[in-house]
Formats: C-alpha cells, sequence, structure tokens
C-alpha cells in the first residue's frame, strides 16, 4: 500500500443532531435479556441459574480463555430464564433473562479494586468487563496483557466521525478528568511514555476542556485531526497521530501502538474508581421519525423498544433500524432484541428516507479509488469477488478492506461495495483453511 501524508477518506453529512445534549440516564427495563457473546473472542457460560436473586454488577457469566470479558447483570432483580436465542449479530447465542426488581442495588462485589502491580492493573481491567465501545469488542484486559514498557504510544479514539452519533462528545466534556485518569493509570502500569487523544476538528470544546485540564504534561497530547470519515478507524488514526503503518496481517502492538476508544477508557477508569463494571452503555438515539433524539445511558440488555420509548417513540412505522452508525452499522429486523456493549446508537429512520436508489451500472469513475483510506482498487474487487477469483481478490488485498463503506458512500452507480467486501473477505478466508 502505498500512503500520502494523509490518508483517503469521504466527506460525510454529519447531521450531529443531538451535538450539545447531555447524557440521560435511563430507569431499568422491566427485563433485561443479557447475551453471553459480547466480545471478540470466547462466549462467556452463564454462572447463575434460574431463580437466582442477582444485583448489579453481579457476574453472571464468564470464561477461562484468554480472550474473553466477564459479563455482569445491569439490573438487580431474580433470573428468569436462561434460553438460547436470536441476537442482534444474528447468532444464536445463550440469553440470560433477568427480571428486574427496578431498585439497581449493588452486588457487595462493587468495591474499588486494589492495585499495586502490573498483573493486578490487567486483572482489574479484565474483572470490569470492559471491550472496545467504539463498536469493535476487544476485550480490554486482553488488549492491555503485554509486556510493560513495549509500546511506545496510547491512542484514544475520540474521533466520532459517523454520522448521527454524539454521545462520545457529551461523554468526553461531562467525564473529561475520569478520562484523563484512567489514560494515567494505563501509562503507569504499561509504561507507555507518550498518549495522543485523537479527536475531530469538529469538537473544539472537547478539544479545548481536555487541552486545559493536561497543561504542563507533555506525555500527554490532544491531536485535532481532519474532518473526514473514516478517521476513528485503528489503522488511520493511528497513520494520523503518529505516522506508523499498519498492514494486513500486524497488529498495533507492531507499530509500538495501543489504541482505545474514549469511553472505553472512561469506563474503565469508572472501574477503578468505583468497583462498578461495564453495565451500562452510551447510546445516541437518533433518526428523522425519533420523537426525542437524545444521548442515553441505558442498562445492557435492555430491549431496543424501550429505549425507543424512552426517547418518545416513532412518529411513523420505521423503515429501518440500524445499530450504530449508518457507515459501519448493521439494520436490525427488529427492535426486541437488546442492547449489548458494542453499541453505540440506535438511528430509526422512515421508509421514504430509508429507500436506496436503484443499482446501475459501473461508469468506472473511479470515485471508490480516490475515497478508500487504504488505497485499494474497489471496483476490481467487485468484479474479481462476483468471478469467485479467489487469487485475484488475494492479490488486491481485499482482507486489508476495513468495512468503512467509503467506497459505497461515493459509488454514484449505488453498488452495495461494502457489502461485497464481506463476502469477499469470508471467501479468502475460508479457501486460506482449504
Amino acid at each position: 500500500m502505498g500512503f500520502s501524508k494523509h490518508l483517503n477518506g469521504v466527506h460525510v453529512n454529519h447531521s450531529k443532531n443531538t451535538a450539545g445534549l447531555p447524557i440521560i440516564p435511563m430507569p431499568a427495563p422491566e427485563k433485561v435479556y443479557i447475551p453471553m457473546s459480547q466480545h471478540i473472542g470466547a462466549p462467556c457460560t452463564p454462572v447463575v441459574k434460574v431463580g437466582d436473586a442477582v444485583k448489579t454488577g453481579q457476574i453472571i457469566g464468564d470464561s477461562d480463555a484468554r480472550t474473553s470479558a466477564p459479563i455482569h447483570s445491569s439490573v438487580s432483580g431474580t433470573v428468569e430464564a436462561i434460553t438460547q436465542g436470536m441476537t442482534q449479530a444474528g447468532k444464536i447465542d445463550t440469553i440470560v433473562v433477568i427480571k428486574s426488581d427496578g431498585k439497581r442495588e449493588l452486588a457487595d462485589t462493587v468495591v474499588p479494586p486494589e492495585i499495586n502491580s502490573f498483573e493486578e492493573f490487567v486483572a482489574a481491567v479484565r474483572a470490569s468487563g470492559v471491550v472496545g465501545l467504539g463498536g469493535a469488542g476487544f476485550p480490554m484486559g486482553t488488549k492491555f496483557n503485554i509486556k510493560p514498557g513495549t509500546v511506545e504510544y496510547l491512542i484514544i479514539n475520540g474521533a466520532e466521525c459517523e454520522p448521527y452519533i454524539t454521545v462520545d462528545h457529551a461523554a468526553m466534556l461531562e467525564f473529561t478528568r475520569d478520562i484523563i485518569d484512567g489514560i494515567r493509570a494505563t501509562m503507569k502500569w504499561l509504561q507507555i511514555p507518550k498518549c495522543y487523544i485523537g479527536i475531530e476538528g469538529n469538537k473544539p470544546d472537547a478539544i479545548a476542556k481536555f487541552n486545559e485540564l493536561l497543561k504542563g504534561d507533555e506525555s500527554i497530547k490532544v491531536h485535532e485531526l481532519r474532518q473526514i470519515y473514516p478517521q476513528g478507524a485503528e489503522r488511520v488514526i493511528i497513520y494520523e497521530t503518529t505516522g506508523r503503518i499498519v498492514s494486513y496481517g500486524m497488529i498495533p502492538w507492531n507499530a509500538g501502538c495501543i489504541v482505545a476508544n474514549v469511553t472505553s477508557m472512561l469506563k474503565m477508569s469508572h472501574y477503578l474508581k468505583t468497583g462498578l463494571p461495564l453495565v451500562s452503555k452510551y447510546i445516541t438515539v437518533d433518526g428523522d421519525i425519533v420523537v426525542h433524539p437524545q444521548n442515553v445511558l441505558v442498562p445492557i440488555g435492555t430491549p431496543i423498544a424501550d429505549v425507543i420509548d424512552f426517547c418518545g417513540g416513532l412518529k411513523e412505522e420505521p423503515g429501518k433500524i440500524i445499530l450504530g452508525g449508518p457507515m459501519m452499522g448493521r439494520a436490525t429486523p427488529s427492535d426486541e432484541y437488546s442492547v449489548c456493549k458494542s453499541n453505540s446508537a440506535i438511528l430509526c429512520f422512515s421508509k421514504a428516507f430509508s429507500n436506496q436508489r436503484k443499482e446501475t451500472a459501473c461508469i468506472n469513475c473511479g470515485r471508490c479509488v480516490a475515497a478508500c483510506p487504504m488505497s485499494l482498487m474497489p471496483a476490481r474487487i467487485s468484479r474479481a469477488f462476483k468471478d469467485k477469483d479467489v487469487e485475484a481478490l488475494k492479490e488486491l488485498d481485499v482482507l486489508y478492506c476495513m468495512d468503512c463503506g467509503s467506497c459505497a458512500y461515493v459509488c454514484p452507480a449505488r453498488k452495495p461495495l461494502n457489502f461485497e467486501f464481506r463476502q469477499a473477505k469470508a471467501m479468502v478466508m475460508e479457501a486460506s483453511k482449504k
């Protein structure tokens, strides 16, 4: 891949309708439906049984696997069922159903952890249940479990470059000092000398607040990112802040970097101070048919329909509900699924707004090439995919695609390029197994 001073991308319509709004806590729903697979890695096994009384912050699922994260009850109440069901990810999973008593009583285990060593710090991060909250879902305890002193840069992703989503921005304004405290703890125990907090330039208030609190600290710097999507993608933000390239097959550690989403850092910091694990999620609720768009703190496992109702409901029947942003989020066929750790937004759009223009023939305009942050050739990849030419897909570096959707966004023919590329990558990986 050839890179210039900056990576390519697209200028999207930000549509930040909830910008400037505070984060409103949502009361406990009548029931929560908590899947045991909410992260990259091994799913958890329930450690409770039907009829058990549970409290907020109590572990209800865990795994011995290295890459995993415990799952906690987001309410106090009674385990009503442990069942198999479809999740928003389209997979069958074990789901723990808890009937809330409405009290949100804390478990006795919710106490600040005592940390006097690197090992105790990593154990505390794992116990927090925090994963990549920007959507990746990689367990933070696994990410931080590296030899101290081997990473040069900690990069905090505060870009929030997806349209509509503003909840990270709100959290950066409301919990600035907590985020900084989490950064300092991470730098201390992992022996990381430098940190960049990457924030897009359209959030000057957040940039100013961090700069104010970081005066005199030369180890932590705010890096103002260009207002172009996808600045928050891991490879992109590493390149934009440090100039280092993370090629396919590499992980950020290989480039001397660790990237953490800003709310992941915040939730970890809250756990270190209070002992309360990840039991709720900051979510933006927006879209042209949402009665009261707002930023909400939602108990994990809350049905999507309950969150929408908390925001006043919908003005009409939705044409599409997207979990996450419109660029990389996933459309869900039902509002009965529950909120998971990796959800950052619930976007509800009318049928008129959701209607896509009809796909037409490729005119070889090259816009997809100009937009791709990884300097790939999307039109050629699309042809190779349709021809099921695995060798051509490998030569075209399809596995380097990060599913940002920039190519599809600019395509005048409305080709579903990012959808094709996900299948193309699966095709190459399946062939590699054989």
